[in-house]
């Protein structure tokens, strides 16, 4: 006689443990999901800070208690910022960078193709140099760069700063691109020589095309390297070529107050220009960081 099983009741234990497990995942889930909204929350309130403080007039910048949710907007901050030099920094800045990412990616490119495609001797030796040069802090290296710039005479100018900042986004670019170049099997191009392709030609038609995800994504960081760096611009140019980021830090001046809603809405700013620039190419980038991420 089969045992009287009450309705409603589980008698399975597997059944039992597959839903506590259930349940406790879902909970884990749950508690994941709070704690990374918390986490975000903490790491975007200095933006909205930033952002709401450069549409505050002055009287609302220094209230007591301060005003999370300001209901009076101004853009006299935005106005004296752009009478302040802005356009003049921001050139710079635009123009520095994009020679930096220019030059870097041309010999990276060709560097990473050579490291990760062809065997010769200190091959070794050069990949472990370029980790320990991507370990070495970018202001270790300004005192030398700086004496070698002010021998050839080129401290204070702009050629000097796009110098100073190849050297140390260099071996990043190599590293970075050397894992998307040896991801692609070499099988590819070898099937391209044998279809008569010469060297050269294959890697133009065959494998640039392959690797041109990952040119965009190390040229973006690469980008954001130049942009944002302080202490070389702050050394090696005068007032006149500085960047965005010495523009903003001449705001802060020990002889008088510091004028927080112009330094906030200089700061917004100076993030637009590389914000639109990455959601212009965020699918492209998204990509070629996928492509790279497993391959190497």
């Amino acid at each position: 006689m089969s045992a009287i099983v009450p309705v409603g009741v589980n008698a399975d234990p597997v059944n039992r443990t597959a839903t506590r497990w259930g349940r406790g995942r879902r909970r884990t889930s749950r508690a994941a999901s709070i704690a990374a909204i918390a986490i975000a929350l903490v790491w975007l309130f200095p933006v909205y800070w930033m952002i709401i403080s450069a549409f505050k007039n002055e009287v609302d910048l220094e209230t007591t208690p301060p005003q999370f949710f300001p209901t009076r907007f101004t853009l006299s901050e935005f106005t004296s910022a752009f009478h302040d030099g802005f356009l003049s920094a921001l050139w710079v800045s635009i123009l520095v960078s994009l020679t930096v990412v220019a030059f870097s990616m041309v010999l990276a490119l060709f560097a990473s193709l050579a490291v990760a495609r062809f065997r010769f001797r200190g091959r070794a030796f050069l990949l472990v140099l370029l980790l320990v040069f991507q370990m070495v802090p970018f202001e270790a290296l300004l005192i030398p760069i700086f004496i070698e710039l002010n021998k050839a005479g080129l401290v204070f100018t702009i050629p000097a700063l796009i110098i100073a900042y190849i050297a140390p986004t260099l071996p990043f670019t190599i590293w970075t691109l050397r894992g998307f170049v040896a991801g692609v099997p070499t099988e590819i191009e070898e099937a391209a020589w044998t279809d008569g392709c010469s060297r050269t030609a294959a890697f133009w038609k065959v494998l640039f095309p392959l690797i041109a995800p990952g040119l965009v994504a190390t040229s973006i960081f690469a980008y954001i390297l130049a942009w944002n760096e302080f202490a070389y611009a702050n050394v090696l140019t005068n007032n006149a070529d500085a960047t965005l980021p010495v523009w903003l830090e001449a705001f802060i001046n020990p002889s008088r107050p510091i004028p927080w809603g112009e330094l906030m809405a200089g700061s917004v700013l100076f993030t637009i220009p590389v914000m639109v620039f990455f959601l212009i190419i965020q699918r492209r980038l998204s990509a070629g960081m996928t492509a790279g991420a497993v391959k190497g």
